[in-house]
């Protein structure tokens, strides 16, 4: 029985690759995963969330950006794109694209049941990298519930807010933003 050699990529093979792809791929420890495309509800979910953010964050020092905004780690190497991103005060890219932010203040994900695992678990263990990464904020696509993660002055992460109901809310504390799962969930019409 033989090994299959996997290929292994720098950093900047990825960047020079991942710049002129068809599609986005993440990129770890020299490895290269491409990203599946998103369900209706996902897209939609991250829609309304784009819409409440930004008319929350109109006039504020920060901004918003979805999910063709890469995240690198240098701690660790992971390149990605977030379903959605905030960053407060100036951008810090990791060159002069400008497709690569390196310093983001709230990082949300919109689970699927492909990702749903790897953004609960290994995935929040390498964004905690982040210096600047307050809060993180998972939504379910396949069922109400919502959870926002923030990191203390300690630096130990918490489970601060969660809803489970259309009924309930979550709080984006680091922009003073309480969402409406009503308003998560806008203009779905049933969940599996």
């Amino acid at each position: 029985m033989s090994a299959v050699a996997i290929k292994m990529y720098t950093e900047e093979e990825y960047l020079e690759l991942e710049r002129t792809a068809e599609y986005k791929s993440e990129y770890y420890r020299g490895e290269i995963f491409a990203m599946s495309g998103a369900s209706r509800y996902h897209n939609r979910i991250t829609e309304n969330l784009s819409g409440e953010i930004y008319l929350e964050l109109k006039g504020k020092p920060c901004q918003s950006f979805s999910r063709d905004m890469r995240v690198h780690i240098p701690e660790n190497t992971l390149y990605t794109y977030p379903d959605l991103l905030i960053v407060c005060g100036k951008p810090e890219f990791l060159d002069k694209q400008t497709d690569t932010l390196l310093n983001p203040s709230v990082i949300i994900e919109v689970l699927s049941p492909s990702t749903e695992g790897y953004d609960q678990g290994r995935k929040f263990h390498l964004y905690r990298s982040l210096r600047t990464l307050t809060e993180y904020v998972l939504i379910d696509s396949q069922d109400i519930r919502a959870e926002v993660h923030r990191k203390g002055s300690d630096g130990l992460w918490i489970l601060a807010s969660e809803a489970s109901d259309i009924e309930g809310s979550i709080e984006i504390g680091h922009i003073g933003l309480t969402l409406k799962m009503a308003d998560i969930y806008a203009q779905i019409e049933k969940l599996d």
